[in-house]
């Protein structure tokens, strides 16, 4: 069998030259947004992806949402739910109930993040943990793995966390979330492919073997890109601004545009030995679809 990066490239039955893929979606805030996140879940689940993630924010009502979500998924479709939590804003008892009722509900995979400063400071915002919650997503991932049997993600940052010193201090802070019991990392999305096989070098060097899985961003939307790149310091390539200048006002170019930049950064990145793609949909399954079926990522029909 070959070998990538991360790990084994298949499964026992999988085809080899298939990638693993997996998607990432967030919870509707409106009965609208609830049925265009489930149009997208129903395109994007014959593709039989790895998992997929639901995103978990501060406060109760979004949370509730989160975990509303998942059920659904559990209790409707063959696809394997990833629970994302965080532990701002919450005590440890509050978390810890949170994780028993994802064990006790059936997930069995639980992406553990710290989260965004609250009051919608975002990322690089001023975080202050809560004197009776977790600290922060290394002494959370342990908690995920003393409460039950869990598949545990959680996030690096191939450009560093804003709020990161250095990236020493990044690869530091995985290595502990490793050792808190992460059994896989999630990059940040990112453009640069040059700088996320620096991180994925920086990383194997430390010793640390645990599966890298590249976060892909396929966005149309330049202006709003623009906007979460600002927040979460991921950088934008030249190249990638020039591709959309002057489409403001075409957005099925920007889509073509933003599906081939997404499939040859998927393209390269397999060359390199990476066999496993985590996409964040935005609860939106064309472009996603479209850079499956250019993998190679298609419908898994039953036999007959």
């Amino acid at each position: 069998m070959l070998l990538s990066p991360l790990g084994p490239v298949a499964r026992a039955g999988q085809d080899a030259s298939r990638p693993r893929v997996s998607f990432e979606f967030f919870p509707p805030k409106s009965d609208e947004a609830e049925a265009s996140l489930w149009k997208a879940v129903t395109r994007l689940a014959p593709l039989k992806p790895d998992f997929v993630s639901v995103t978990y924010g501060a406060g109760g009502s979004t949370r509730e949402r989160t975990h509303r979500t998942v059920q659904r998924i559990l209790a409707e479709t063959d696809l394997t739910p990833a629970a994302h939590l965080t532990c701002v804003e919450a005590s440890r008892d509050e978390v810890d109930a949170v994780i028993d009722g994802y064990r006790d509900a059936g997930v069995r995979h639980i992406v553990a993040l710290r989260g965004d400063p609250p009051g919608g400071a975002g990322l690089g915002g001023a975080y202050v943990p809560r004197a009776d919650g977790y600290a922060n997503a290394t002494e959370l991932a342990a908690a995920v793995a003393r409460r039950g049997d869990f598949e545990i993600s959680v996030g690096c940052y191939p450009e560093g966390h804003p709020e990161s010193p250095s990236s020493v201090h990044d690869i530091h802070v995985l290595k502990a979330k490793v050792d808190a019991g992460a059994t896989r990392a999630i990059s940040q999305f990112f453009f640069d492919i040059d700088a996320f096989l620096r991180f994925r070098d920086r990383v194997r060097a430390a010793g640390l073997s645990v599966p890298i899985i590249p976060g892909i961003m396929p966005v149309s939307n330049f202006a709003g890109l623009k906007r979460m790149c600002g927040s979460c310091g991921t950088a934008i390539p030249d190249w990638l601004a020039a591709h959309f200048d002057g489409l403001d006002d075409d957005p099925e170019t920007r889509k073509l545009i933003a599906a081939s930049v997404a499939a040859e950064m998927c393209a390269r990145l397999q060359e390199e030995g990476f066999a496993d793609f985590h996409f964040y949909t935005l609860n939106r399954a064309d472009l996603v679809y479209a850079i499956c079926r250019v993998l190679g990522v298609r419908e898994q029909r039953a036999e007959a």
